[in-house]
């Protein structure tokens, strides 16, 4: 370690790992208002029968979502299913962000030459794996941000009783509902996000919702709403029309953008702290 600065020693996987869902827990919390209008935009028109206590409920825009929200909700119901979407975090960004330079190292045999074949493979590798761990943790934060507090009638008390009674009344399949239009929706977003990422801090060092509409729909469903991802997709398009698949994109635009930039930065700090923690406690006195 003589001749290095704390800032100049390459952070452990470990600390990619921990930062990466630390990070990404951060920008849940600032972005997190966006997220649940974006579910709220894509659910609204869906007939859900008695399982939705407030039907009736017309969001129009952004803002007018989080508006109507506050006004008949309280502002609290802007996080529904944090909690979840803490859990989701630690799991799901800590897998895909913070495992994404040890699977690029895997396919390049350590080279520090990686091509842009072998960024890709990684970010899809990593997208795909955190969507398998993660995925019952994104079912329950959905169902959450469905529901509505106003009236009564919510489908869970709190984030262990969902994930409970999603496994009693659905089996632990439920708990995994929508896995694959979430795997191939994360993996194009982890491509676009993390070797973007990549590649403009390579240079600088030197010198992307169709699916989610389904995946959301799907994942909030009740048990035999849907048969397949496939035909809640169809039945969305019989139903709705193609604007249907576009539902919550300006909220989901805004958040993506948002949350990125926080999360990043942070990200990039606390990799320099965790480091500095680290080499000053190993330093000789």
């Amino acid at each position: 370690m003589v001749g290095f600065k704390a800032t100049d020693v390459p952070p452990t996987a470990t600390v990619k790992f921990l930062g990466a869902g630390t990070a990404a827990c951060i920008a849940d919390l600032i972005t997190f208002p966006l997220d649940t209008a974006k579910v709220r935009l894509q659910i609204q028109g869906e007939s859900q029968g008695p399982v939705r206590a407030t039907a009736s409920a017309q969001y129009r825009g952004v803002m007018g979502t989080i508006l109507t929200m506050v006004r008949t909700e309280g502002p609290r119901s802007l996080y529904n299913g944090l909690v979840a979407g803490l859990q989701r975090q630690m799991s799901f960004a800590s897998v895909r962000i913070g495992l994404y330079d040890s699977v690029k190292q895997f396919y390049t045999k350590g080279s520090e030459h990686a091509s842009i074949g072998s960024r890709l493979l990684a970010g899809s590798t990593t997208g795909a794996l955190a969507v398998a761990v993660a995925q019952p943790t994104d079912v329950v934060k959905v169902r959450f941000q469905a529901q509505a507090r106003a009236g009564g009638g919510r489908r869970y008390q709190s984030t262990v009783n969902a994930y409970k009674t999603i496994a009693r009344e659905e089996g632990f399949r439920g708990l995994w509902k929508g896995t694959s239009p979430n795997v191939a929706r994360n993996a194009i977003v982890n491509c676009a996000e993390l070797v973007t990422y990549d590649l403009i801090k390579d240079a600088l060092l030197k010198a992307n919702l169709m699916t989610d509409v389904v995946k959301t729909r799907y994942m909030n469903s009740a048990l035999g709403q849907y048969s397949s991802a496939g035909h809640c997709a169809l039945t969305m398009l019989q139903k709705e029309g193609p604007r249907a698949f576009y539902k919550g994109f300006m909220p989901s635009f805004l958040r993506l953008g948002s949350w990125n930039v926080v999360m990043f930065v942070t990200y990039e700090q606390l990799k320099r702290a965790l480091m500095a923690a680290c080499t000053s406690r190993e330093a000789p006195f």
